[in-house]
């Protein structure tokens, strides 16, 4: 706990958690009860206080209150500035490490800030960049391959696009996509 959650209890004794209210859309944005959240002060205030506990399950700190997010995916939603991959809260992804594709044709992107899902509005642009194991623009077949869990090798900035299953979900995958009270918090 630190000094300011300290000052916290203090003034708001007993504030419970919110769950089910506020959620991370596929694009980064952030919805209330479903409504897509345009309010720009609203939005950078979030973006400031998204965090996440031990087990693993995203919130905004609201003062006293503890609002949880459910996540349409996952914690961090990537969009490319440039050559730069920024998180859906205007930080900067960090170092990328791994490139994944999910059932669903998603590129996952492991980086030194966590794992995210690439905006898909990037996505074109992205795949028009992988190359094949002999430099070549990957072709349809290659992607259904790949897609499909054969052993087919994609590159995107020197890294090999691997299935999402391969994902090491201790270091990369620790999260709760839709947290709720747990039966201790009431």
């Amino acid at each position: 706990m630190t000094s300011n959650d300290l000052v916290w209890a203090a003034k708001w004794p007993n504030v419970p958690a919110c769950y089910g209210w506020l959620s991370l859309d596929q694009r980064g944005d952030w919805r209330l009860q479903g409504e897509r959240v345009t309010h720009r002060g609203l939005i950078a205030f979030m973006n400031r206080q998204y965090s996440s506990d031990e087990s693993g399950r995203w919130f905004v700190q609201n003062g006293p209150q503890r609002v949880y997010v459910d996540l349409a995916a996952t914690p961090w939603v990537f969009r490319r500035d440039g050559e730069a991959l920024l998180a859906h809260t205007g930080q900067p992804a960090g170092e990328l490490r791994h490139i994944y594709l999910d059932e669903a044709g998603r590129f996952l992107l492991a980086t030194s800030l966590g794992l995210g899902l690439l905006d898909d509005r990037d996505l074109p642009g992205v795949i028009d960049e992988c190359r094949d194991d002999t430099g070549q623009a990957a072709s349809p077949a290659q992607w259904m391959s790949l897609f499909e869990g054969q052993d087919v090798r994609i590159f995107w900035r020197g890294l090999r696009i691997e299935p999402f299953a391969a994902v090491d979900r201790d270091q990369y995958g620790n999260f709760v996509a839709q947290p709720r009270a747990a039966p201790d918090e009431g």
